[in-house]
């Protein structure tokens, strides 16, 4: 046997290797075909089990390189199992998987080679934007809900200030000030600061002026950045993600997020109280057969931007537990180094798109990414830089738990519309939501701004009210004096009569007599002479 055909006999062998490790009798969903020698092998299909989905993942890349199409057609595949999705829609042209893919022949060429059965298909579909910013159902939060970690990932605030803000909240808390929005938090702020508040923190750690002063000029950049509006009432009830349409297809809500690189911490912390949410409130499942929802945080890397230890700990808690809630994370972003080592080791499923080696810093994160993967016969160092638009290096966990072993792909192609769904369709399906009927408008309720104000006007009230017992008071103590005696109102004390003695005393001839009496006592003491004229 020649050199050439045993090469080619060990490569059908490794093509069958790679084949059989993605073969399996549980549901899935289909990612693509493995590729060998730049050409698609058809019979071999790279799938995810749906029961391992919870394990969560990770699909990264170079910009330009598919992972917003990846996530598409996994996002759509996902929803035909049954299963709802939450993702956000960063750039905007997610919105397609509201409506049917349109053919041309270069998209039915590609799907021919890796014999996809490509037919355009529409993903049930809701919209959402932060506080009705944007084209979509408002998704808000009360501020008490969102909490002091989040917030002061927001925010930029030291441990320091972290604590102190935390403190805040508990005294509301203690008080029964209900947080909602941002002028609660101001309001609180500004009393605990006032001479009428310092007394009432004291008994739990007290507050220093100057970071107070730092959390204020914070929360007014937050504002102005339009943060407002993310906060208050009817606040979202995450359940709602968790639909299923009467045909038993799973409801795909998509969050358009605009001006993203304005306020890039305020979108990426907002998602993450939404995965804390859904964590707090779902029951434990454990290991179940598919999931209860999958949730894509694209542009991961925001989230992690910056962020504090205890951010970074709340993140990696939830992610490690939301799993047995039958909730499945992945987080979309450009190289794993994007994403903290804690939480990176407990994703099981990896797309690698292309990655560029063009800096240094690109070169270190190559070499990061390639010892991230299980050994494999592929040199991952120089396969990175070579694969193509749509192509990626996937490895998954098995039914069993096992990795899956590592495989060059030719993704599939997504089957809903790869561009965005025209504004005026987007528009008529909100419209006639039953959820912008329960979200669409915003409730002010009492709150912890308007308690508080109550509070201090009640405080005047009361101190008023006392002034004016206290004078009634001493009035009353007062003896009052016959009508024939009392002065006018400009006299408030009568003199007392005077005396014979003080009379004398008090006249003009005695005081020059006892003038002339003390210098002559003086003279004669001191021997001093009278002067003569």
């Amino acid at each position: 046997m020649t050199d050439e055909a045993v090469g080619a006999e060990g490569r059908a062998a490794e093509v069958q290797s790679i084949a059989d490790g993605y073969t399996f009798d549980e549901p899935a969903i289909e990612l693509g075909v493995l590729m060998e020698d730049d050409a698609s092998v058809p019979t071999a299909k790279i799938r995810i089990p749906l029961a391992m989905l919870n394990r969560h993942g990770l699909v990264a890349g170079a910009t330009g390189t598919g992972k917003t199409k990846t996530l598409q057609l996994m996002a759509e595949q996902i929803s035909a199992a049954g299963v709802p999705v939450f993702a956000a829609d960063i750039k905007g042209d997610l919105s397609g998987i509201a409506s049917p893919g349109q053919p041309n022949e270069k998209l039915l060429a590609r799907t021919q080679k890796i014999g996809q059965d490509w037919q355009p298909t529409a993903c049930p579909t809701e919209f959402f934007a932060l506080g009705g910013q944007g084209l979509g159902i408002p998704l808000r939060a009360t501020m008490s809900s969102f909490g002091p970690v989040l917030l002061s990932k927001v925010l930029g605030l030291n441990d320091v200030q972290e604590s102190s803000l935390g403190l805040v909240f508990h005294y509301a808390d203690l008080q029964g000030l209900p947080l909602l929005d941002l002028a609660d938090l101001q309001a609180v702020l500004q009393h605990l600061t006032s001479d009428e508040g310092k007394a009432e923190l004291k008994g739990i750690g007290g507050l220093s002026a100057a970071t107070v002063g730092v959390i204020l000029r914070s929360l007014i950049t937050f504002s102005d950045q339009g943060a407002e509006a993310f906060f208050g009432e009817p606040e979202f009830d995450t359940a709602d993600f968790l639909r299923v349409t009467r045909d038993g297809r799973g409801v795909v809500s998509l969050l358009e997020l605009p001006n993203l690189q304005d306020r890039p911490a305020v979108f990426s912390t907002f998602l993450m109280w939404l995965l804390a949410d859904l964590f707090h409130d779902l029951p434990e499942v454990g290991d179940i057969d598919k999931p209860k929802l999958v949730f894509f945080f694209d542009e991961a890397h925001l989230l992690f931007k910056d962020a504090s230890k205890a951010f970074l700990d709340a993140i990696a808690q939830t992610v490690r537990l939301i799993r047995s809630k039958g909730v499945g994370v992945f987080f979309v972003t450009q190289t794993p180094k994007d994403v903290p080592d804690d939480v990176l080791a407990q994703l099981g499923s990896r797309v690698q798109h292309q990655l560029r080696a063009h800096t240094p810093n690109d070169a270190k994160a190559l070499r990061q990414t390639v010892a991230t993967f299980p050994h494999s016969h592929y040199d991952l160092a120089e396969t990175l830089q070579q694969l193509g638009i749509g192509e990626a290096i996937v490895t998954v966990m098995d039914p069993d738990g096992a990795p899956t072993p590592v495989a060059w792909t030719r993704m599939r192609a997504p089957q809903s519309l790869m561009a965005p769904t025209p504004e005026d369709q987007l528009r008529t399906g909100i419209a006639v939501s039953a959820l912008m009927a329960r979200y669409g408008q915003p409730i002010d309720r009492q709150s912890a701004r308007e308690m508080l104000a109550a509070r201090l006007e009640a405080g005047a009230r009361a101190a008023e009210a006392e002034a004016e017992a206290d004078e009634r008071a001493r009035q009353d103590r007062e003896p009052s004096a016959p009508r024939s005696q009392q002065r006018s109102p400009r006299t408030t004390r009568s003199r007392p009569q005077k005396g014979i003695v003080e009379e004398v005393v008090g006249s003009t001839a005695f005081r020059q007599l006892a003038r002339t009496a003390t210098r002559e006592i003086f003279r004669g003491l001191f021997g001093t002479a009278r002067r003569r004229r």
